[in-house]
């Protein structure tokens, strides 16, 4: 594939001897100096794609003088900020180049020091790299090449306006590389702002799950998650268990659950401090660990050899999370299970994954908290998504016009038969021929003399009766 030596030397000590698809696809490109979108789940090998032509262009190029950072790499996690830059210490083991490691939730100094040495690879989270920028703590201004990874996931945490401010200091001349598992809107609007005639590679359908991972659904009652958890725990024997929770609290309750049912279990979330996380996590790794409990953002980067079962205890609310959950197994060739718990309250959301992955996804029943559940209808579309619906099945459906504004409508609580009883009784009562012609109502210019008069006969009864007593007034201020 054109590799110097020194990269291919320390491939075979890593045990690499295939490339993947995506691999094979990128690296030449790359190398070429091209830009490129890379479409592609994670766990099929896109780090090294990178990585490895990234390292070969830099190394063949001569530094004069102070170092200065040539290629960007950002990502939107720590755990994934920290994966990129173990695998290009790995790669580049046998390459005279330097390269730092920049996240939020530690101390900067440190950071700080290794930038000034010099370095020729900076991996960084948008908001740490943004702050040091402010602080005038690092140059921007002579990278080369920039790199988006898992661009989808930015846009989902909300760095993709920190991502544009960081472009917009980058210099205009540069090969830039970004990757995505999704393709929304923001997404393709930012491809055709920043990447010039760009390489499209597409190792698999976008937003599709691995087809090496076995999904499994678990029908389940709410109260009984935890039971059915430790029952999979137990039967998956030594095998490594990713669980994720939907809340930070939900994932540090399951953890201690766990760790009282006798199965050690560490959470990993925003709210742990990052040296926590980065233990957790390494434990996981080396195999101390075997059951590790995760929010969606705190697993994003999480590339752990022969994990085997994912278990979400709780339903994502998106179906792209749900891609990106079980992509954490079935990783680099290798074979997964993900097994999902359904209780009645999350079927939408599954009906919603089965939609998106276009998969039936039937139930197993063969574990001893199986329960039958009830067929729950779709939730009523509003008429903005129906017609988006008919377009996209390439019917035009009916016509979703709003009705006029000017246009009577009943109030609230009545009927639409009541409103011609109540237009009557506001119609202008005709005098009788016995009466004579209707009198002119005066218009009374005198209200604050008339407020305080006490009205006679009929009319104060009538008013008496309308008008409540202190007592009521007092309780109906109060209800």
């Amino acid at each position: 594939m054109g590799l110097i030596d020194p990269l291919l030397k320390a491939l075979r000590e890593e045990g690499y001897e295939k490339p993947t698809p995506i691999q094979v696809q990128s690296i030449a490109p790359v190398l070429e100096g091209r830009d490129l979108f890379g479409a592609a789940q994670t766990g099929t090998g896109k780090t090294a794609a990178f990585s490895l032509p990234i390292l070969q262009r830099l190394s063949e190029e001569q530094v004069k003088g102070q170092r200065q950072v040539r290629c960007l790499i950002l990502a939107p996690t720590r755990e994934l900020a920290i994966q990129i830059g173990d695998s290009i210490k790995s790669y580049g083991r046998h390459l005279h180049l330097r390269h730092a490691v920049i996240f939020g939730g530690v101390g900067q100094q440190p950071q700080v020091d290794a930038i000034r040495r010099g370095l020729d690879i900076l991996v960084a989270t948008p908001g740490r790299l943004q702050d040091l920028h402010n602080q005038g703590l690092v140059n921007l201004s002579q990278v080369k090449i920039l790199v988006l990874d898992e661009a989808d996931r930015m846009l989902d945490m909300g760095f993709i306006h920190d991502v544009r401010r960081i472009i917009a200091l980058l210099p205009v001349k540069r090969q830039t590389l970004l990757f995505s598992a999704t393709l929304p809107k923001e997404i393709r609007e930012l491809m055709s702002r920043i990447l010039i005639e760009p390489v499209m590679v597409e190792v698999t359908p976008v937003s599709t799950t691995a087809e090496r991972v076995k999904q499994e659904i678990y029908y389940v009652r709410r109260e009984e998650k935890r039971d059915l958890l430790e029952h999979v725990i137990r039967q998956a024997g030594d095998t490594s268990v990713l669980v994720f929770t939907r809340t930070k609290h939900g994932a540090d309750k399951v953890a201690r659950e766990l760790s009282k049912r006798g199965i050690r279990a560490e959470a990993i979330h925003g709210n742990k401090s990052q040296t926590a996380r980065q233990r957790a996590l390494g434990d996981f790794k080396s195999g101390d660990l075997r059951v590790l409990v995760a929010t969606d953002i705190a697993a994003r980067g999480i590339d752990v050899e022969e994990l085997g079962l994912v278990v979400n205890c709780d339903l994502p609310d998106t179906p792209e999370t749900y891609v990106h959950r079980i992509g954490r197994t079935g990783r680099a060739g290798a074979s997964g299970l993900a097994v999902s718990f359904c209780s009645a309250e999350d079927e939408h959301l599954l009906i919603d994954i089965r939609r998106h992955l276009r998969q039936p996804l039937p139930p197993a029943t063969d574990h001893p908290y199986h329960v039958d559940m009830p067929a729950v209808p779709l939730p009523a579309m509003n008429p903005q998504a129906k017609a988006k619906k008919y377009r996209e099945d390439g019917d035009q459906g009916p016509s979703h016009r709003q009705p006029s504004r000017n246009k009577a409508r009943p109030a609230p609580g009545r009927t639409a038969q009541a409103r011609p009883a109540a237009q009557e009784r506001k119609q202008p009562q005709q005098p009788s021929a016995t009466e004579g012609p209707a009198r002119k109502k005066r218009p009374n210019r005198n209200k604050s003399r008339n407020r305080n008069r006490r009205p006679a006969g009929a009319e104060a009864a009538v008013q008496a009766a309308a008008t409540p007593s202190p007592e009521k007034r007092k309780r109906f201020f109060f209800f």
